[in-house]
C-alpha cells in the first residue's frame, strides 16, 4: 500500500498525460504531490523526507515547465531526485556512525558493518544509474516513451533491484 501511495503522483501524471498533455499532467502531479504530503501529515503527524524532497523539486521544475512551456524541465525531475538521493546515501558513508540504509533498517535487521556499507553504496550506484538512465531516455526517445519509462521502466527496475537486495541480505540473515 505504501508503494502505491508513494507512486500516486506518478500514476496521476501518467493518466493525465495519456488523456490530455504533459503540461496538464505536470500541474496534476504538482497538486498530487502536495496532497500526498498533506495527507501523510494528517494521518501520521509527520512529514516524510522523500515526499518533501519530491514536492520541492516538482514544484520548482514543474512550474518552470508550465511557465516556459518547455518539457525538458519536468523530464529532468526524476534525475534531480535520483541524484539527490544518491548524494544523501553517499554522504552517510562519511558522516555519522551509520549509513542511511542502516539507519532505515537496523531496527529490523542485524548485519555486519561491511554489509551495511555495501548496501548503502549499492543504493548510491542505483540512484546514480537511474538518473543517467532517465537522461538517456529523455534525450534519445519521444516524450511518450519517456512517460512510459517513468512509470513502468523505473518501477520495474526498482522492484528488481529491491529483490536483488533482499537476496543479498538473506545470505547474511540466515533466511
Amino acid at each position: 500500500m505504501k508503494l502505491l501511495f508513494d507512486f500516486f503522483p506518478i500514476l496521476l501524471f501518467f493518466v493525465t498525460y495519456k488523456l490530455f498533455n504533459i503540461y496538464l499532467a505536470t500541474g496534476v502531479a504538482m497538486i498530487a504531490s502536495f496532497l500526498q504530503v498533506i495527507s501523510h501529515w494528517i494521518k501520521y503527524r509527520y512529514f516524510e523526507s522523500l515526499h518533501i524532497i519530491t514536492l520541492v523539486i516538482i514544484l520548482i521544475l514543474g512550474s518552470v515547465t508550465i511557465v516556459f512551456h518547455n518539457t525538458m524541465f519536468i523530464k529532468w525531475k526524476p534525475t534531480a531526485v535520483y541524484w539527490l538521493f544518491a548524494l544523501f546515501f553517499l554522504s552517510t558513508q562519511f558522516i555519522g556512525n551509520k549509513t542511511l540504509v542502516q539507519r532505515m533498517m537496523d531496527n529490523k535487521l542485524t548485519l555486519p558493518k561491511l554489509i551495511w556499507i555495501r548496501l548503502n553504496l549499492s543504493w548510491t550506484v542505483f540512484f546514480t544509474t537511474m538518473g543517467i538512465a532517465n537522461l538517456y531516455v529523455v534525450y534519445n526517445f519521444s516524450t511518450n516513451a519517456w512517460v512510459n519509462f517513468k512509470l513502468f521502466g523505473t518501477l520495474g527496475i526498482t522492484l528488481i533491484f529491491i529483490i536483488l537486495q533482499a537476496v543479498y541480505i538473506a545470505k547474511y540473515t540466515g533466511k
